[in-house]
C-alpha cells in the first residue's frame, strides 16, 4: 500500500509544483493589453479578414503523412549502423518495416491525400 501512497504524492506533488508555478507567473507578468498585442500574427504580415477561414485539411493530412514517414525513415539509421552484426534476421524485419510503409503510402496515394489541389 505503501507504493500507491507514494504515486499519489507524487502526483499531488506535481499538481501543487504547476499550479504554484500558473499563480506565480500570473503575479509577476506586466498586464499591459493592447490591440496590437492581442490581434493574429502570420508571418510578420498584417492579418486580413478573421482567423476562422475554413482550410482544406488535405494540408494537415499531407503534413501528418509528412512527419510519420519522416520519423519512420529515422529508424533506418541505427538498423543500418548496426545491420552487419544483427545478420538475416534482422533483413528480414527491415523488409516487412519498409514493405509496412510502402503500403501506408502506396494507400495514402490511392485515397488521394497526396495531391496537391
Amino acid at each position: 500500500m505503501t507504493e500507491y501512497l507514494a504515486v499519489l504524492i507524487f502526483i499531488f506533488a506535481g499538481i501543487g509544483i504547476v499550479l504554484f508555478t500558473f499563480l506565480l507567473s500570473r503575479l509577476l507578468r506586466p498586464i499591459n493589453p493592447y490591440h496590437e498585442k492581442n490581434i493574429n500574427y502570420e508571418c510578420a504580415e498584417n492579418p486580413i479578414g478573421t482567423s476562422w477561414v475554413k482550410f482544406n485539411n488535405r494540408f494537415y493530412i499531407f503534413a501528418l503523412i509528412f512527419v510519420i514517414f519522416d520519423v519512420e525513415v529515422v529508424f533506418l539509421f541505427p538498423w543500418a549502423v548496426v545491420f552487419g552484426q544483427l545478420g538475416l534476421y534482422a533483413l528480414v524485419e527491415m523488409v516487412i518495416f519498409i514493405g509496412i510503409l510502402f503500403f501506408g503510402i502506396f494507400y495514402a496515394w490511392r485515397k488521394g491525400a497526396l495531391k496537391w489541389v
